[in-house]
């Protein structure tokens, strides 16, 4: 009797473990989050070697990622119910490591452009900026209000970002090979290879904040951009069950939170001096 009892007792756990990782299932709580981003374009990410101000591992690595998104993505992972995982993936792998399942999400400073949109889907944006001109501190650019003040400067952007198609604008430019990071920008402004380089307000200010020989130029008549060029948001495979939930948890993020988030992440950069 005793070992029926027991026997009974052992199926009823069974039963009750099956009915929570069902219904764990149906919730879409637990698991990962795989989040891809580069860990290279600070304020928005970035790699360092302690785990400190909040940094998280990244996945097979010693190293942390930490940032704006790294910030943002630790409140959807929280929201989603899941154990959030930092995958750094090279900014042209970012779409392919989507599609192919390696991540869940690009959390990457990445803007919902309408090339991207016909691959991927976005969330609700997380971030929206204007673009601005990193040069030389004391420089002959440091003093530019406009795009023609930049006639025959050396300009160049990240490689496959709307930032470089937008040098087009500039009549008389001097464009140069689009580089693969800003890491590699920063290198090639403060050795005087290039004039300067295209990013958003948030790099901008990032990149003097770590360098005090650099200088953001803020145009009183800057680039034409749309909407969407100017904006950041989460990617995501098409039809993604995540992107309603993910909206929902941005959408609980305030305004005033997000400035706290980018301005915490400027004073907590690595510095580059």
């Amino acid at each position: 009797m005793r070992k029926r009892v027991i026997a009974l007792a052992i199926i009823a756990l069974m039963v009750m473990m099956t009915a929570a990782a069902c219904g764990k299932k149906e919730t879409g709580k637990g698991g990962t989050f795989k989040v891809g981003l580069e860990a290279a374009y600070p304020p928005f990410n970035w790699t360092q070697i302690e785990n400190t101000k909040g940094a998280v591992p990244i996945d097979g690595e010693k190293e942390f990622a930490g940032g704006y998104d790294v910030e943002i993505a630790k409140q959807i992972a929280e929201g989603l119910g899941k154990e959030l995982v930092i995958v750094k993936t090279d900014w042209d792998g970012l779409l392919p490591a989507l599609i192919s399942g390696k991540i869940d999400a690009i959390i990457a400073g990445m803007s919902p452009t309408a090339e991207r949109k016909e691959s991927i889907d976005f969330s609700d944006n997380y971030y929206e900026s204007d673009l601005v001109m990193v040069v030389q501190k004391g420089g002959a650019y440091e003093n530019a209000t406009k795009l023609s003040d930049f006639a025959g400067a050396k300009i160049t952007a990240q490689l496959n970002t709307f930032h470089y198609t937008v040098i087009e604008q500039i009549e008389g430019v001097n464009m140069q090979t689009a580089m693969n990071d800003f890491t590699a920008m920063r290198v090639a402004l403060e050795s005087g290879a290039i004039d300067g380089y295209v990013s958003e307000r948030p790099e901008g200010v990032s990149a003097t904040a770590a360098n005090s020989n650099f200088a953001m130029v803020s145009f009183e008549d800057g680039f034409e951009t749309s909407p969407d060029d100017t904006a950041i948001a989460v990617g995501l495979k098409k039809d993604s069950k995540l992107t309603e939930e993910i909206n929902k948890i941005l959408a609980g993020i305030s305004a005033d939170e997000r400035i706290k988030l980018m301005d915490d992440a400027i004073k907590n950069q690595p510095s580059s001096e």
